[in-house]
């Protein structure tokens, strides 16, 4: 008999959910591939692994940019990987409710379902990433009470404000994790003439990003090639320097915000007061972000306590109790 699953496949990160089991795989969503022979090589922590470190004709690629697919080919074969690697085969085809963001348009929404299909499901839903985030959140989704929640993801940013199961206001950016290294990487090369991978930019991001000052900070120690001479060079690099980099994705998430806020009726804006806000997603996990964007929108913000799964445990809930919550499912009946 096959178990249902709940996917929450991120730019990121891709979490797999199974029935009455609960999270059963969570991995970078990166793919490696023999450009050759288009092979797949490895997916998950060994691809990520090779990321900046390949030869010329293996590429690790992420088949997911902001949020939307960008290789319809290779996000079938991702699928259909985790599939396999959950334990599904031809005999045992899931019903398999899969994350996205609620920006997606509907030709992305039909290109997920349908490699979903072709991966092995037997039938697929899906759950927009805020709403399946405020279940996860173990947020009173169903009372006529205001929920809101700020998911940043490696590619997307969703302010949703719900009530009553659904979403009353909505303010979608591609901005996430991704840019903020991005912008660590341009920081560096333009600042000191070094070139370092995306990788290195992360590693930065974890140890000393910021989005407003903390307590106890340290410099690092960078390494990366010098754009003139080519050769290896150490620079060290202060938190200040940091925030001062990542200032434009991060005003660009709290303005988001600040502007889903906008949206809100007067009554639900009250709740908002006492209730505040719930910060989940990876990117959430910014050192000072909570606190940044509490004071641009002045009401409280919580960083729940599993904000990398937060997603997919709501999705997991709504398989849980399929028939109950499927009218949480986009497109049914909403």
């Amino acid at each position: 008999m096959a178990r249902d699953l709940a996917i929450d496949l991120g730019t990121a990160n891709t979490l797999v959910y199974e029935r009455g089991r609960g999270i059963v795989l969570n991995e970078p969503t990166v793919i490696a591939l023999n450009e050759r022979t288009q092979e797949v090589l490895a997916m998950g922590h060994e691809a990520w692994q090779m990321i900046g470190r390949t030869p010329g004709y293996i590429v690790a690629v992420r088949p997911l940019r902001q949020g939307a697919i960008t290789d319809f080919d290779i996000t079938q074969r991702m699928i259909r990987l985790l599939l396999h690697r959950v334990g599904v085969n031809r005999f045992n085809r899931p019903r398999v409710v899969i994350c996205v963001p609620s920006a997606i348009t509907e030709v992305e929404r039909r290109a997920v379902m349908e490699a979903a299909r072709r991966a092995g499901a037997a039938e697929a839903q899906l759950i927009e990433q805020p709403m399946a985030a405020a279940i996860g959140a173990g947020l009173p989704v169903h009372e006529p009470v205001a929920n809101m929640v700020v998911d940043v993801g490696g590619g997307t940013s969703e302010t949703a404000l719900i009530s009553l199961g659904g979403v009353v206001a909505l303010k979608a950016v591609r901005v996430g994790s991704f840019d903020i290294d991005a912008a660590i990487t341009a920081f560096i090369r333009r600042e000191y003439g070094i070139a370092i991978g995306e990788r290195t930019a992360e590693d930065i991001k974890i140890a000393i990003g910021s989005a407003s000052p903390v307590r106890d900070e340290v410099k690092a120690e960078v390494r990366g090639r010098d754009l003139m001479s080519g050769l290896p060079k150490t620079i060290i690099l202060s938190p200040d320097e940091v925030r001062r980099a990542i200032d434009e994705p991060v005003s660009a998430i709290c303005d988001s915000v600040v502007a889903c806020l906008g949206m809100s009726p007067p009554e639900l804006a009250q709740d908002l007061i006492l209730n505040g806000i719930k910060l989940v997603g990876g990117g959430g996990m910014l050192a000072g972000l909570d606190q940044r964007i509490a004071n641009e929108a002045d009401i409280p913000v919580h960083l729940v306590d599993m904000p990398l799964e937060c997603v997919v445990l709501g999705a997991g809930r709504c398989i849980e109790a399929y028939d109950s919550l499927k009218v949480m499912f986009m497109g049914s009946g909403r």
